[in-house]
């Protein structure tokens, strides 16, 4: 799936309802939704793509542990760390319902979805959203994203933006590889 998506489901299901229940912490529930929803996929620049930085179950138990304690000692620090760790979890597992990792995953001829670190091992595509950048997953993206702009006003920028270069993306997510020359 698109960043974009990670971020907008992100901002859906973590940093929205963070703000609703406690918006004095708006800005940090939402930063630290939209950057734990993008964090993960800096490993496409460093270390190997979907292994080096997801983490689906270490980051999951990790959000939840700082969740409980952004419930017991709540402050902008702790919902930021318990949005950024819950929504990079997030991240990591819904690769596995994506295409594989590869440059032109719409030919499925890599069978690794995302890195599954406790068994040490990778799990294979289930290619809900058949591949990053496919019209569905802009669709995806705008079903997230839109409800999340609605629930949080502050992030319509954030959301506006994202929803534009999803649809670029899109647009030419299929030329990507040869414009790279790879």
């Amino acid at each position: 799936m698109m960043v974009t998506t990670h971020a907008a489901a992100a901002l859906l299901l973590l940093g929205a309802p963070a703000a609703v229940v406690a918006p004095q912490f708006t800005a940090a529930a939402v930063g630290g939704a939209l950057l734990g929803g993008v964090a993960p996929d800096v490993d496409l620049f460093v270390g190997t793509h979907r292994k080096s930085l997801h983490y689906p179950v270490y980051a999951s138990l990790a959000g939840v542990v700082a969740a409980v304690v952004a419930v017991a000692a709540p402050s902008s620090a702790t919902v930021a760390l318990a949005t950024f760790l819950l929504a990079a979890g997030l991240h990591a597992a819904s690769d596995w319902f994506g295409g594989s990792d590869e440059l032109r995953p719409w030919e499925r001829t890599s069978p690794r979805a995302v890195y599954l670190h406790p068994r040490k091992r990778w799990l294979s595509p289930r290619h809900v959203v058949r591949y990053d950048g496919a019209p569905e997953d802009f669709l995806l993206t705008a079903a997230l994203a839109l409800p999340a702009a609605y629930l949080v006003p502050s992030a319509r920028l954030v959301v506006a933006v994202g929803l534009v270069v999803a649809a670029v993306y899109t647009l030419f997510r299929r030329r990507v590889p040869d414009v790279l020359g790879i």
